[in-house]
This record gives C-alpha cells, sequence and structure tokens, in this order.
C-alpha cells in the first residue's frame, strides 16, 4: 500500500507540472482506489487481446466490451497512462542534471517499485533445494530515449532489449531476486560481468547455504565454482571449453565420429568436467555429481542398416540434473508469457512498470499454488487466477457502475447534455468533433457535459445526435 500511495502521489504531481504548462489540460486527481481500478484492466488487456488500446472501448459492434466501460473511461485510461510517474517530478529532474557524473542513477525513474518488488520477491518465499540463474532479454519499447539501459543483441531477431539477470527457484519457476543491467560501468571487480551478476544475486544473508545452483555458459567458470565451495554452495551447468581454468589436455578426448551416449571425464580436485556426445558434444563442468551414474536416456540412433531405432544409451548425471533444475528463469518467462501485460509504451521505464506487475502477479500465483498444496485444496489455474485479482481490485476500489473521473463535486454521474461554452454563442467556439474527422472543420460553441467534445446542434448537422447514437462517448 505505501508504494501505491507514493506512485499516486508522484503521478498527481507530474500530471500538475503538466497543467500549470498548458493551461488548457484538465487533469483530475488520481487516488488509490482509481489506481487499482487502473491496474486491474492492465491484467484484463493480458487475457483480452486487441491491436490497440482505444479498441478495449471502441463502440464497433465488433469491439464492443462491456467490461472496460464499467470499470473506467477510455479518456481516463489513457490520461493515467500517459501521466504515470513512479518516482518525484522534482527529484528525477535533480538527478537528470547529474547525467554523465558518477552519482547519476539510470533507474531512478523505476523507484521505489523497483527495490519494493526486490524485497518482496525476496520476503515472502524461500527457494527449494535447487535453484538457477539466467539472463534474459525484454523486448524495448518504441522510445527513443537515451537511458544507457538499451543493449544490441546481434544474434537475437530483436537487436534491442532491455537486459534482466534472474535468480529462481527451479522447481516452481518464482523470481526470487533480478536486476537490471546499467551497462559496463556497473562492473566493478574486475573478474567480468557473468561473475558480478551472480554474486550480486546470490544474496547468501537471505538465501542461505546448502543450495544445488544451475547455470547456464554465460556464468559457469571454475573459478566461480570453487568460490561457491567456500560458500558451501554446489554448482552445476554448461562450460565453454575457451573458459580460463578449464583442462586443456587432449587425451582420450571426444572425437567427431564418437557415437552418441559416449562419456569422456576430467577430475581437478573439487572440480568435474565432463564430455557427452549426443546431436553434438555437450560439455559440463559440476561439484556435486560424479562422473557417471548408470543412468540412461531415450535416444534415436542410426543403425548399421541405415534405420533409426530408439534406444537407451549412457547420460553422465550431472547433464540429466541440469537438463531437470535449469528451467526455473524459462518457467517464469512461460507463465508471464500466457498473459502478459506488457504492451506498446512511448515511455521506456512503462515497460519495466508493466514487467514488474507480470512478475508480481506470476510470483503471487506460485505463492497460491504451494499455499493450495499445503492446505490440499485445488489451486486455481493462471487464467482464473487472474480474473479472480482483477475482480478483487475492482471491488476494492468501489462501485463499478460509478466512475470516479465523471462524477462531479457532489458524487453525482454526469449526463450526455448539450451546453454552451459561454452566455455569447459567437464567444469560445471550437472545433466541431464530427466535423473535423470528415475534412470539414467547423467552429462550433456547443458541448456534450460529459463527453466534454464539441458537437454541432442544427438542423442539418445533429452531430451531438450521431455522436452518441454512434457510441462514440464510449470511447471517452
Amino acid at each position: 500500500m505505501s508504494v501505491v500511495k507514493t506512485i499516486v502521489d508522484n503521478t498527481n504531481k507530474y500530471a500538475e507540472i503538466r497543467a500549470a504548462a498548458n493551461p488548457s489540460y484538465k487533469w483530475i486527481p488520481l487516488s488509490v482506489r482509481e489506481f487499482y481500478k487502473f491496474i486491474a484492466l492492465v491484467i484484463y488487456m493480458g487475457i483480452v487481446k486487441l491491436k490497440s488500446v482505444a479498441d478495449y472501448w471502441s463502440g464497433k459492434e465488433y469491439y464492443r466490451l462491456h467490461y472496460t466501460a464499467k470499470v473506467m473511461t477510455g479518456k481516463r485510461f489513457l490520461a493515467i497512462s500517459s501521466n504515470l510517474h513512479l518516482c518525484d517530478p522534482k527529484e528525477d529532474k535533480d538527478n537528470t542534471r547529474r547525467k554523465g557524473t558518477s552519482t547519476y542513477d539510470k533507474l531512478f525513474k523505476l523507484k521505489p517499485l523497483y527495490t519494493e518488488l526486490l524485497t518482496a520477491c525476496r520476503t515472502y518465499f524461500q527457494p527449494d533445494k535447487d535453484i538457477s540463474i539466467e539472463s534474459k532479454n525484454l523486448l524495448i519499447c518504441i522510445s527513443k530515449a537515451r537511458t544507457g539501459l538499451k543493449q544490441y543483441m546481434k544474434a537475437k531477431p530483436t537487436k534491442c532489449c532491455y537486459k534482466m539477470f534472474v535468480l529462481a527457484d527451479s522447481t516452481t519457476g518464482y523470481t526470487w531476486n533480478f536486476f537490471i543491467y546499467e551497462g559496463k560501468q556497473s562492473v566493478c571487480s574486475g573478474q567480468g560481468l557473468s561473475y558480478d551478476s551472480f554474486m550480486s544475486l546470490m544474496d547468501f544473508a537471505l538465501l542461505g547455504k546448502g543450495y544445488h545452483l544451475y547455470t547456464d555458459h554465460f556464468y559457469t567458470s571454475p573459478m566461480l565454482y570453487l568460490d561457491l565451495l567456500k560458500k558451501e554452495t554446489l554448482a552445476c551447468g554448461t562450460i565453454r571449453t575457451n573458459r580460463k581454468g578449464y583442462p586443456r589436455t587432449k587425451i582420450n578426448d571426444l572425437t567427431r565420429q564418437a557415437k552418441r551416449g559416449t562419456i569422456r571425464w576430467h577430475r581437478r580436485g573439487q572440480l568435474l568436467f565432463v564430455k557427452w556426445m549426443d546431436t553434438r558434444e555437450v560439455v559440463v563442468c559440476s561439484t556435486m555429481h560424479k562422473a557417471y551414474d548408470g543412468d540412461t536416456v531415450m535416444r534415436r540412433v542410426k543403425n548399421q542398416e541405415g534405420v533409426w531405432n530408439k534406444v537407451n544409451v549412457p547420460v553422465p548425471a550431472a547433464v540429466k540434473d541440469y537438463n531437470r533444475h535449469m528451467g526455473g528463469v524459462d518457467l517464469s518467462d512461460t507463465l508471464i508469457s500466457y498473459h502478459n501485460a506488457l504492451h506498446k509504451t512511448v515511455k521506456w521505464y512503462e515497460t519495466l512498470f508493466y514487467h514488474f506487475i507480470d512478475i508480481g502477479i506470476v510470483n503471487s500465483f506460485i505463492l497460491h499454488q504451494q499455499i493450495s498444496k499445503t492446505n490440499a485444496q485445488e489451486a486455481l489455474t493462471q487464467k482464473l487466477f487472474r480474473e479472480k485479482l482483477m475482480s478483487e481490485l475492482v471491488a476494492f476500489s468501489g462501485d463499478t457502475t460509478q466512475d470516479e473521473s465523471a462524477a462531479g463535486p457532489s458524487g453525482e454521474t454526469k449526463q450526455c447534455l448539450p451546453a454552451f461554452y459561454s452566455d455569447d454563442s459567437s464567444a469560445g467556439r471550437r472545433k466541431w468533433a464530427m466535423c473535423k474527422r470528415s475534412g470539414n472543420p467547423v467552429k462550433t460553441p456547443v458541448y456534450c457535459t460529459k463527453c466534454d467534445v464539441p458537437l454541432c446542434v442544427v438542423a442539418k448537422r445533429n452531430c451531438f445526435y450521431k455522436w452518441h447514437n454512434m457510441g462514440h462517448h464510449k470511447n471517452l
């Protein structure tokens, strides 16, 4: 509740600054209850996918969605979205002045939500024995802002993205810790990005010791695994053969003609290096496994006659456990992708804001699953969980049939009625909304009291009737 109140206050401050710069700009102060309605609609847009935000309030017959108009008008939703501000605008301005110095904070616009979400993720869940660490790329927004957070990924279909490093529970996919990569300046230990990002995620003071950790080849290195052993944490992961500390011996190494299931290993102290031939060579480093425990896996192998048959081939325990427990971050991403709230936005920090909402929802859903399992109850599906969450957010904010932004000072709901901008019909005239769309901009002194748009009321052009008969007022 504290971070919600802070976001609401900062959004109001930012909107007031815009209103002061433009007297014609109207802003109704945002309340906590209305902000919960906004979040409910964001969740709804993740369940019901449409091409654009405006389509959710479209008056067209094949787009009519009664729920969105019942919760909030489209005009109010877009107003909140355009003014959404997580940090204090004045402090943000001071931070911008420090750009280029060591005191500049690239992630200041995301605070306090960023820090509060991290604290919540690490407070309400204790990971199981098996955990995994992996990096993931978040698709970038359409903003051209130079924040220093954008990363160019040459090998990816989407070249520009935000890079996040995530520690997740391997069994449930719960996101326990994460941070956003801010660029090379954030690397300070001299051991490289993989080592520094790894140690930033492994908060041993809260996480504890004795874990089985799984990493991909970006993180895995002999030096890192030996340092983890000192902290009583075992590790396993794929490794690049050009890593510093990897054994350079070629004695009894795998050949290109090696059969599927062939195993070679080398032990150096507490480090085990294993090579296994699958469709291609797989190289793994581990501090928790034996070279071979007698495990097998089903694979398709071509016999001497050229016929493919399914046979059991030997598999190292390190490879088998790696395949079983490495997917914690992927599981979290999969759960998010089903009904993600992320949509295109001009402001770069809103992209991460919507992703933070998804992280919070999925983590809460995983907690719901664990509690239901403990109480021997049937857990909801993620879709039903989001629907229930959405309905409870709206119920908490009050009656959905009456919109705060459409109510007057005494709380009464405004009606669509024609009115004049001034006592003199020749003054205060504005361009008609309907005629402007048809390419014939004509000014009128009449407007709708609820929709707050200029509309003509004359015999030849009754735009007031056309506007409301076609359902355009539902877009506002």
